[in-house]
């Protein structure tokens, strides 16, 4: 089971954003494609539910891309007609408008000896709308702590079946009686009434329940935490069947609460018309204990996080290299990304006297150097406009023409992507552009030759700045970028550890544990001396794959210059400076903190050049 829901941010400086989710039902629709259409919806809106809309329902649009064995066997195509006018009438029912969608109505596959395949008849809802506060987007990882409250509310209004569910899935069947939203109105009630509780902060976790039922739902909320479980009891359940009230897919979600505002979260819930009930709350012990009717059963939810993460494990085989599929399903529970801030660090941006609404030049210039394919540009500019910096765009063909010489810049960055589209390899192609064009070589060696000046490479930059040796100029054998171990392009959150350096944007950050996010494909670094020759600034958190995404030597993230001037690195600080951009942020601080340690690094850079350029 996978929850599927992101919200990003609409621009830099405000908080509205746009959340988009994806809800399926393939199972209950083999049984009855009018239920599998609804499910569909209702997943596809139980997900989205956390994020708050800035008109609720109405800001609300969905798409359905139909996939559908027409024509291949009797009765498909009145089961399709069956299934789009459920769909148009749920939908119109909660007032949700579908303008667009897709039709793939040949999902059959004929082989040579005649057998033919055809694909189960489903609708996969894609849900999107305007978010009003990107930051009170609920998680669905449990919080430790024993003052809340779990609480269950049903959105369907149905007697709980397991007719389409994973469970009958699993014993080979699917089932005829097949869980439905019995009451379009209350689904919409309910839907507001939880939109009320986001809007006003009262939610701590939550998540909804779809493939896999209650039980996969309380599991999920506690595997990314390593310690902590819940107790919960099922006694004022009115069903008696515990396989139905544990695997049941009806929609509905399981929220926490804390119990200080647990009377104004009922209030809301009851003046709204909505059904809920306790379930529990969280224990200090590893495990989810259910009690009904004087039965227990337990749950071990490191075991089960190992069940639940086999199949990954299983296709990961096929994909990954040198064994890194075993070691990722070893290691991913392992691996816990840990923060550690400089106590100085405050989060706020008056710390370092820096404003997003700056709209005076500060005479501290950096350049962006940018090839065809680069992708990472706009939140480098962003990132150095917000420190302080005056950003321009220089590409390639501005350097190889003469256009520019860098004479003017104190600073450039080299962004990521895939220039060229890495044909001759990562970022080869794009030094090649600095080597055999006379000008651009020219403008790039002037500018290393100064002593006022810093330069930094992420990702395809950093790879670029390895290839044109523009780290460790003074060491006879160079080191180079290769592609990961596991011979996949690598992309994930992560935890980073600064070691004491010396350099000019990570020194000050020097002992930090922070988050980062990593997306390459070649990114090992392969170093011919021993670590003690290199200036180290940013190791990954283990040494081990996947926490070390690409078997770099030394857990090497980032190097640094001699002289701690030019940095190359891998992972993406630029796309981690707000605690929104981050996969997770230290619960006490998400809130509060307007920015994250990494802006420090820009800060750094800008003081620096300010006090050459005096």
């Amino acid at each position: 089971h996978i929850v599927i829901q992101v919200c990003g941010l609409l621009d830099y400086r405000g908080e509205k954003g746009i959340a988009t989710s994806i809800g399926h039902a393939p199972q209950a629709a083999l049984a009855d494609p009018a239920a599998g259409s609804i499910l569909s919806v209702s997943e596809a809106l139980t997900n989205l539910v956390w994020a708050p809309m800035a008109e609720g329902m109405d800001s609300i649009s969905l798409s359905a891309n139909w996939m559908w064995p027409c024509r291949s066997q009797e009765g498909e195509d009145a089961r399709l007609y069956t299934a789009v006018k459920a769909l148009s009438d749920f939908c119109c029912a909660l007032q949700i408008n579908v303008p667009t969608g897709k039709d793939s109505l040949s999902m059959t596959q004929k082989y040579p000896n005649g057998e033919k395949v055809i694909s189960p008849g489903t609708v996969i809802v894609s849900a999107g709308g305007e978010v009003s506060d990107v930051k009170k987007v609920v998680s669905p990882v449990l919080v430790n702590n024993e003052k809340t409250t779990l609480y269950h509310i049903d959105f369907s209004f149905d007697e709980l079946k397991l007719g389409g569910s994973a469970f009958a899935q699993s014993l080979g069947k699917v089932g005829d009686d097949v869980p439905c939203v019995q009451d379009a109105e209350y689904f919409r009630d309910a839907f507001l009434a939880v939109q009320e509780l986001v809007n006003k902060g009262l939610i701590l976790a939550g998540h909804d329940i779809s493939a896999g039922g209650l039980i996969t739902t309380l599991l999920e909320m506690c595997f990314s935490n390593v310690e902590g479980g819940m107790e919960i009891s099922l006694d004022k359940m009115k069903e008696q069947d515990i396989i139905k009230i544990l695997f049941a897919e009806n929609p509905g979600i399981v929220i926490q609460i804390s119990d200080k505002h647990k009377e104004e979260v009922k209030k809301i819930l009851e003046n709204a018309g909505i059904g809920y009930m306790k379930l529990g709350k969280p224990t200090d012990e590893r495990h989810i204990l259910v009690s009904k009717d004087g039965a227990t059963y337990q749950f071990g939810i490191d075991y089960m996080r190992d069940v639940w993460y086999s199949s990954s494990y299983l296709l990961d085989r096929k994909q990954s290299m040198n064994g890194c599929a075993k070691k990722r399903f070893e290691n991913y529970k392992m691996q816990p990304v840990e923060f550690a801030f400089m106590p100085e660090f405050k989060g706020k941006l008056s710390q370092y006297g820096i404003t997003p609404d700056r709209r005076t030049p500060s005479g501290i210039r950096a350049a962006i150097i940018r090839e065809k394919g680069t992708n990472g540009e706009r939140e480098m500019a962003y990132s150095l406009y917000l420190a302080g910096f005056d950003v321009k765009d220089v590409t390639m063909t501005d350097l190889i023409s003469g256009r520019e010489t860098l004479e003017d810049v104190n600073m450039i960055v080299y962004c990521g992507g895939f220039s060229n589209s890495d044909v001759l390899g990562s970022a080869k192609g794009w030094a090649g552009a600095f080597l055999f064009n006379p000008k651009a070589k020219e403008a790039l060696d002037n500018y290393y030759a100064r002593e006022d000046t810093l330069s930094l490479g992420v990702c395809n930059g950093c790879q670029l700045m390895m290839e044109l040796n523009l780290i460790n100029p003074e060491l006879k054998k160079q080191g180079k970028m290769l592609h990961n171990d596991s011979h996949k392009f690598e992309s994930r959150f992560l935890g980073l550890t600064i070691p004491t350096n010396r350099s000019v944007m990570f020194g000050s950050l020097s002992g930090s544990k922070l988050g980062i996010w990593v997306a390459h494909g070649e990114g090992k670094f392969s170093l011919p001396y021993d670590e003690d020759k290199y200036n180290v600034v940013a190791k990954y958190s283990y040494d081990e794959y996947p926490a070390n995404p690409n078997g770099s030597d030394y857990s090497i993230a980032a190097l640094a210059s001699a002289d701690g001037r030019h940095l190359a690195i891998m992972p993406h600080l630029e796309r981690s400076i707000f605690p929104w951009q981050n996969g997770c942020y230290p619960a006490d601080r998400k809130n509060s903190d307007q920015v994250t340690p990494w802006i420090e690094a820009f800060v750094n850079a800008r003081k620096w050049v300010e006090e050459k350029v005096k």
